[in-house]
């Protein structure tokens, strides 16, 4: 097994300010009739995209179930089919979606009938039909990823009612016969694994607290099969929380991750080499201090990332060193109102997932609370924002002391939890601060000239 290098090659957060656009709205749907979540009070969850029949549709799941839109002409949008979840009501959470071959496969991570559901959707949007709901492989996942060129189904987080409720980190199944999945391996080289991304039997797994592992599976084709050499794995990295979920881009050689902690910055890692693997940069929506990114997909040099509270956020990735957030959507409408009472973005409200694949390049998000959007970046937007959300600070992390490249003439510095913790006013040309009694950690910064904030990002101290 070899170990990854980290290398951080820019500071922490964006490292210039950015001009971002704000995208088109084509069509958002809702149904106040639908149950909410007693855990998190969303009513939607995970979104997907599909073109059957040269038309595209999007998929969005709901705590009743899962819903199909024809999407085609986005304005015009309309809802063209449901499939009622084996479990539904105010106890589901999560529902995740793959398709292969015709089907659409979804899961359900509550409830003790959450089955697996195998949908065939060539009939769209005309019909679709559930030909597979039961819990006879597993009762429930957290997530699926489809490795289509190699015909596998992931299954991720899976638990089982029978023969003795016993859970797994993954398993892997073969599509060989789309309807008839048929168990090839289980995963448990770690306690949890919590999504998946695969590519020619490479898995990129993000396993919680356990950190990223990269596996070969291609054994699994053999014969006789042997155990899946593991490739790589980071457990030791900078704003290392839940390892979340993560995404590959075309080429193979950038990878971004997500840790699901509020505050905690995406990474972006160079992993053309699996022996030398090097974080390139970190970077965040800008929005607020404890902003959290959730199920980032990465499309061309673009990455697609849904935030709780800030919506969606477009980074161009042309210079992974130094990515640049070039669109923004909030889908999250009560934000302004529920700011207000949770200012510091500590909970668990706003879009959940994103799908940019469709041919017309229209882009599918899901909101936890406000349902389906379907948005369009749209160069003729003129409403652009700035975000100063940026770190002139190095080193960092931060051992002893710190420099900064401004004519601030005060800094503040904030705990994890948005407490101010310092307030120091600087002198002409200062641009040193020594670390004093601040404990390790995550903190955030701004520096201020004349009473307004001129730069603002992440500081660590270790």
């Amino acid at each position: 097994m070899k170990k990854l290098l980290f290398i951080l090659s820019t500071a922490f957060g964006l490292a210039n300010a950015q001009t971002q656009q704000q995208a088109t709205l084509l069509y958002n749907w809702q149904d106040t009739t639908l149950a909410s979540s007693l855990s998190y009070d969303n009513t939607y969850n995970e979104c997907w995209g599909l073109v059957i029949n040269n038309k595209e549709f999007a998929v969005i799941g709901s705590t009743a179930g899962t819903h199909f839109f024809d999407v085609t002409d986005p304005k015009n949008s309309y809802e063209v089919a449901f499939a009622e979840g084996a479990f539904t009501g105010g106890g589901v959470i999560h529902r995740d979606y793959h398709d292969y071959n015709g089907y659409l496969y979804a899961v359900c991570d509550e409830g003790a009938t959450s089955t697996l559901q195998i949908i065939d959707i060539t009939d769209l949007p005309n019909s679709i039909n559930i030909v597979y709901n039961s819990n006879e492989f597993f009762t429930k996942a957290h997530n699926i990823f489809i490795d289509t060129a190699r015909a596998k189904l992931y299954v991720c987080a899976v638990k089982h009612t029978v023969p003795n409720n016993f859970s797994s980190a993954m398993e892997i199944y073969s599509l060989i016969d789309p309807l008839e999945p048929l168990l090839l391996y289980t995963y448990n080289n770690v306690g949890h694994v919590h999504d998946a991304y695969v590519r020619n039997d490479t898995a990129y797994l993000n396993c919680g607290n356990d950190g990223l592992r990269i596996v070969d599976f291609s054994t699994l084709d053999l014969s006789i099969p042997t155990t899946p050499l593991e490739l790589a794995s980071l457990t030791s990295y900078p704003d290392k929380g839940y390892n979340h979920s993560g995404w590959l881009n075309k080429n193979g050689n950038l990878y971004i991750m997500q840790d699901e902690n509020h505050g905690y910055d995406i990474k972006v890692l160079d992993v053309s080499d699996l022996n030398n693997i090097s974080i390139l940069s970190l970077f965040n929506s800008g929005v607020n201090p404890n902003s959290m990114a959730h199920n980032g997909i990465i499309k061309g040099n673009f990455a697609y990332i849904p935030y709780y509270h800030d919506g969606l956020r477009v980074f161009d990735l042309s210079d992974p060193s130094n990515p640049i957030q070039t669109w923004e959507y909030d889908t999250y409408l009560q934000s302004i109102d529920y700011c207000a009472i949770h200012p510091n973005h500590l909970s668990y409200k706003g879009a959940w997932g994103v799908y940019p694949y469709l041919p017309s390049g229209n882009i599918i998000v899901s909101d936890m609370q406000t349902g389906l959007y379907i948005i369009e970046l749209s160069t003729s937007s003129t409403n652009l924002i700035e975000s100063n959300f940026q770190n002139h600070i190095f080193p960092n992390p931060v051992i002893n002391k710190f420099t900064f490249t401004s004519k601030a003439d005060n800094i503040k510095i904030y705990n994890s939890l948005g407490i101010k913790i310092r307030d120091q006013k600087l002198n002409q040309n200062q641009n040193t601060i020594l670390r004093h009694k601040l404990l390790n950690g995550l903190y955030f910064y701004s520096l201020n000239k004349d009473g307004k904030k001129i730069s603002s990002g992440k500081i660590i101290f270790k």
